[in-house]
């Protein structure tokens, strides 16, 4: 996608609004603006029926019921009502321990650290391997009957790593045990269909499949929400598990995005991605920069349109910084507190520090062109000539 005349791939950080779903939004920013929780006149009916509706398209994404879905600000909520909400109800029992993967996204880790100052609880973070998939040997290892919860991303959002969920569900539910499934990255990603059969929580985002900001949901099975106690108290909206009047246009766009990344049309997408991402890989490789690829090396254990890529002796930062304004790409490195530190995830997987500060993340999208992507490269290679070239001159 290309807008003020900059390329945009960054798409795993967000997706550009779909025009079929501002156009499901568009009509409850306007004239069909009731309050969907006001149960006595036509206009507020109207509203809770476009959300019951928005309910029923994102649950059918996953093979769910609506009144499994409860509607949020976004995953990052959702991964916080599904842990903390579990983990409350759950103080006192014999289940103490939390295990999530080492990769995780940082507000799963960040809940995880929560849970132990303010709860009690043992969190264990389960290894991966080189390319970011689960340890299921440390998994087997760890799973007893004191393990609470185990929380595992789908689809990593650096790396693109795709989880074998299906399998590590299995494990779980052997322990008797409860799986979340931060799965903010896997519509664009993965069939998610039979998602539900699987896991008892799920995060979304709609914001990371062409829906719009500021919009989640999480799925929770219907005889565990019993046990989920809410962050947010009030009327009672719901099912009690998260009051608060809901935004009828932002569960429109999420129920709508929800049903352009399903069923026969969405494969053909995903599929058409990944060779968007791989025409793109085969010209990064082709440059006259020695590279690596982070993540998985099969391209069907990873995301369609993920690529992170290093560039050895290359600063990432630097290499961003000198695509601006051209190119939109991001790189694994995050701030805290305005300090730079090398990714997490890059680190999990084995890099040292100068390896993951020497990667960037280039994730295409549904609009990505052909054209677009050889402008990329070519604004890439420009970039790592000038900072080769300020490298070695530091250096003559």
């Amino acid at each position: 996608m290309k807008k003020s005349k900059t390329i945009y791939l960054d798409h795993q950080a967000t997706t550009p609004l779909d025009s079929q779903v501002f156009e499901a939004m568009r009509p409850y920013f306007g004239e069909s603006f009731g309050n969907p929780h006001s149960s006595d006149h036509a206009a507020g009916w109207r509203a809770a029926k476009a959300v019951e509706g928005a309910a029923e398209d994102v649950a059918a994404m996953i093979g769910a019921d609506a009144d499994e879905i409860v509607f949020t600000s976004g995953a990052t909520e959702a991964n916080n009502l599904a842990l903390l909400g579990v983990a409350r109800r759950a103080v006192g029992g014999a289940r103490k321990r939390i295990l999530m993967s080492s990769t995780e996204h940082k507000c799963v880790l960040e809940v995880g650290r929560v849970l132990e100052r303010q709860l009690g609880f043992t969190v264990t973070h389960l290894s991966v391997d080189s390319e970011g998939r689960l340890d299921l040997d440390m998994l087997r290892s760890e799973l007893n009957e004191d393990v609470l919860l185990i929380s595992v991303m789908a689809a990593n959002n650096e790396i693109g790593t795709l989880q074998d969920i299906t399998e590590i569900a299995r494990m779980v539910s052997q322990s008797g045990s409860l799986l979340h499934c931060d799965a903010a990255q896997a519509p664009c990603a993965m069939d998610m269909s039979r998602f539900a059969d699987v896991v008892d929580l799920l995060s979304l985002s709609a914001h990371k499949m062409y829906g719009p900001m500021g919009v989640g949901a999480l799925f929770a099975k219907r005889e565990l929400q019993g046990r989920i106690e809410p962050l947010v108290y009030g009327g009672g909206q719901q099912n009690g598990l998260r009051s608060g009047t809901l935004p009828t246009a932002l569960c429109v766009g999420l129920g709508c995005a929800a049903r352009l990344a399903s069923g026969e049309h969405a494969m053909g997408e995903r599929e058409a991605l990944a060779q968007r991402r791989d025409f793109l890989l085969e010209r990064l490789r082709e440059l006259p920069y020695p590279s690596w690829i982070n993540g998985p090396k099969n391209p069907e254990h990873r995301h369609p349109g993920n690529i992170n890529i290093g560039f050895r002796g290359i600063v990432a930062a630097d290499l961003l910084g000198r695509i601006q304004p051209n190119l939109a790409a991001s790189t694994g490195s995050a701030c805290t507190s305005g300090i730079p530190e090398p990714s997490h995830v890059l680190r999990a997987i084995g890099l040292t520090d100068e390896e993951a500060g020497a990667s960037i993340r280039l994730s295409v999208g549904r609009s990505s062109t052909e054209e677009e992507l050889v402008k990329a490269v070519d604004i890439i290679r420009a970039a790592l000539e000038q900072v080769s070239s300020e490298r070695d001159s530091m250096f003559a």
